[in-house]
């Protein structure tokens, strides 16, 4: 055998190896990869929600009102657990003016509307005191609110954004 025979086996043996491993790992690396992939993508997918408030914030206080009302309105037939939380979360003196409204306007006062929302936003405003509310019907139809808060957090007044029942 001469020199050159010997080279070439050996870079055959070499090109054969380094093909194996290749053909051996970059199979394990993309399974890897697709694994860590779809298991970011699952992990996001079913992540959990979370949601936080304090009784004694303003937003907090107003979103758990308009999530129980709705449901209260979607859910209960006869009224009564929707007036239940008007008792809780309104103060008394701005229940008797929301009466007025809707016998005026022949809608649900603090919907302003009536019929019940599709979902609901909750949000800052900017005014200590105030909370901004949308309420979303469907198809993108949406409805702006401004909700006023005593200092016990108790709602005082619900209208609409620049309206002269705000």
């Amino acid at each position: 055998m001469n020199s050159n025979t010997t080279t070439r086996k050996h870079v055959r043996r070499t090109v054969l190896i380094a093909g194996l491993v290749a053909a051996v790992a970059l199979p394990i690396g993309l399974t890897a990869s697709a694994q860590a992939t779809t298991g970011a993508a699952t992990a996001g997918a079913v992540a959990p929600r979370t949601v936080t408030g304090r009784s004694s914030d303003d937003l907090t206080r107003v979103a758990d009102f308009y999530g129980a009302y709705i449901d209260a309105r979607l859910d209960a037939e006869d009224g009564r657990l929707a007036a239940e939380l008007r008792k809780f979360y309104l103060r008394a003196d701005y229940l008797g003016e929301l009466a007025k409204w809707e016998e005026a306007n022949q809608a649900d006062g603090v919907l302003r509307a009536q019929n019940v929302p599709l979902k609901w936003t909750v949000k800052e405003n900017g005014t200590a005191g105030q909370v901004g509310i949308t309420l979303t019907w469907g198809q993108a139809v949406t409805t702006r609110l401004v909700v006023d808060l005593d200092h016990n957090h108790r709602i005082t007044h619900i209208g609409t954004p620049g309206a002269g029942d705000n």
